[in-house]
């Protein structure tokens, strides 16, 4: 049917051309010339019309509703995505119907116009499926947000390889079928050869997937020199930013297989916690009263309790203790354990370093003296 009505096309096309004064073989030349140049016009309208009506009803329709995800997976980059497939649509149905008589070129042009919608296709649903990652910004530590991440990661990853697939099949005029059922037979040589690839992919599931990590968690590795703030967290990476401002990218097999410290729990606490210890000479210490019944490092150790507890940076609600530890040849070790309100690095910091130089102040007051080991000379 469609080759009879190109057929007419056609005599009525040489007849126009043979009129204006064209003869021999520019004739059937000028012909494909003039209706690729209309195909190529048309593909071109719907392509600028889709992109100038489609798309700002779109925008408008999904700014009606007072969901945001649907502005945040439809937006502008992906409508235009899917505009672009459309011109390729027309082409792909026009220019074969030009070159009915011609097999050969036609069975090329089918191929490649195929192989663009395939390529323009698959961009689209990537860039789509991108979209989900903005969704629930608010609340990027919760565990479904994780595994949206996951899943959107996994479907990237799954379109990717069967667009791959299917243009290689597209290119050598196969069915992309025998393709895939040609992939299960060599799976076995696939999975050796890409082995640690797989399981650094089944460690970023498992460490979603279990709520072990988050994007914002400070996280340290024992021997390494991971020690900031994750930004970003695939299924193949996690980029931490340390806190010189420096990049590291850590696999998840390493976070899985091995250990980290995630400080989630202080950050979230209502203080962070500090353990500190100073050791005192031996000698220095004495009973305060001639019945012997106080030290004047026992004096020394409530007085500091109370100090930290009137303390406005320091969370009385939590823990706060002084107690000596087993003596040592380097004196007897007393420890300062305690809640700081003040979480932040620094700001922990200032106020550590106020309330020991006090304490260290304080200590001669009270007649001991703190141990020191001179270096040798």
């Amino acid at each position: 049917m469609i080759s009879r009505d190109m057929e007419i096309v056609r005599i009525n096309v040489e007849h126009l051309l043979r009129f204006i004064g064209l003869s021999g073989n520019m004739v059937p030349l000028m012909y494909h010339v003039l209706l690729i140049i209309i195909s190529f016009l048309v593909a071109w309208f719907c392509d600028w019309a889709s992109r100038r009506l489609f798309i700002p009803i779109a925008r408008r329709l999904t700014k009606y509703t007072e969901a945001q995800w649907d502005d945040i997976l439809f937006n502008e980059k992906v409508l235009r995505s899917a505009c672009h497939i459309i011109p390729a649509i027309v082409i792909w149905k026009l220019m074969p119907m030009i070159f009915y008589q011609h097999s050969v070129v036609q069975e090329i042009l089918a191929r490649i116009t195929a192989i663009y919608i395939t390529v323009m296709s698959t961009r689209t649903a990537v860039t789509f499926i991108a979209g989900f990652d903005q969704i629930d910004t608010d609340k990027q530590r919760s565990a479904a947000h994780q595994y949206l991440k996951s899943f959107c990661g996994v479907l990237r990853i799954l379109i990717i390889c069967v667009s791959i697939v299917i243009i290689i099949a597209l290119a050598l005029g196969k069915n992309p079928m025998t393709l895939f059922a040609g992939l299960g037979a060599t799976s076995a040589v696939l999975m050796l050869v890409f082995k640690d690839t797989i399981e650094g992919f089944a460690a970023g599931i498992r460490l979603t997937s279990n709520d072990m990590l988050h994007r914002g968690d400070w996280i340290t590795v024992p021997g390494t020199d991971v020690n900031g703030i994750v930004k970003n967290i695939s299924l193949t990476t996690v980029k931490v930013q340390n806190f010189d401002n420096t990049i590291i990218t850590v696999s998840p097999k390493m976070l899985v297989n091995g250990s980290f410290q995630n400080w989630i729990g202080m950050q979230q606490s209502s203080g962070r916690r500090v353990q500190r210890k100073v050791y005192f000479d031996v000698r220095s210490i004495a009973f305060t009263d001639s019945k012997h019944t106080e030290t004047n490092i026992g004096r020394f150790r409530k007085d500091v309790e109370e100090y930290l507890r009137q303390r406005k940076d320091v969370n009385a609600d939590m823990l706060i203790m002084v107690r000596q530890i087993e003596a040592t040849q380097c004196g007897i070790p007393m420890e300062f354990y305690f809640f700081l309100k003040q979480k932040e690095w620094k700001q922990y910091e200032m106020h550590l370093a106020e309330i020991m130089e006090h304490i260290y102040a304080l200590a001669p007051t009270y007649g001991l003296k703190i141990y020191e080991q001179y270096p040798e000379q």
